[in-house]
């Protein structure tokens, strides 16, 4: 499922598309439906929206999504250097997937084993890339960034 929103000015300045499927100019002449629509993905965004807007909008979730990210990297920069984020440029930090590194490859299986069995599931970074990625993206609530974070801190506090 894409959603695009494209101004009509911008229709002409789009390059080449090989079918009516992916230009913008085709897909708004035909209201959308220049192919079968997929349905269930549109009732999908449809409840996404719907979600979205119960929480506030945008401007709402953007407020929550900052307060989440910040419990997180508030738990890395004030571990005395135990945890290293991955990203050093604060105005650069991901407010959907906080990756982070621990001491030792011995601590992050750790960590992330502790963590599991405290209900923290799905920690450990990419297989090519290692280290801890949370995943907080919308649907993750506040409560599950705290108790992250609470649990960083215990857990530094004991290993460090």
């Amino acid at each position: 499922m894409v959603l695009a929103i494209v101004r009509k000015d911008m229709y002409p300045k789009q390059k080449k598309v090989p079918t009516k499927l992916w230009s913008f100019k085709d897909q708004a002449e035909n209201k959308s439906m220049v192919n079968t629509p997929p349905t269930f993905g549109v009732y999908v965004l449809l409840e996404v929206f719907r979600w979205l807007d119960a929480k506030g909008g945008l401007a709402a979730m953007e407020k929550i999504n900052d307060t989440k990210a910040t419990l997180i990297y508030d738990a890395i920069d004030n571990s005395n250097g135990f945890y290293k984020g991955t990203v050093s440029v604060k105005e650069q930090r991901s407010h959907m997937n906080v990756t982070y590194r621990l001491p030792s490859e011995e601590l992050t299986d750790e960590f992330v084993k502790t963590a599991s069995k405290q209900g923290m599931v799905g920690l450990k970074g990419y297989r090519t890339v290692g280290g801890i990625r949370a995943s907080i993206y919308n649907a993750m609530p506040v409560e599950g960034c705290q108790a992250l974070a609470a649990f960083m801190k215990d857990f530094a506090s004991k290993k460090s």
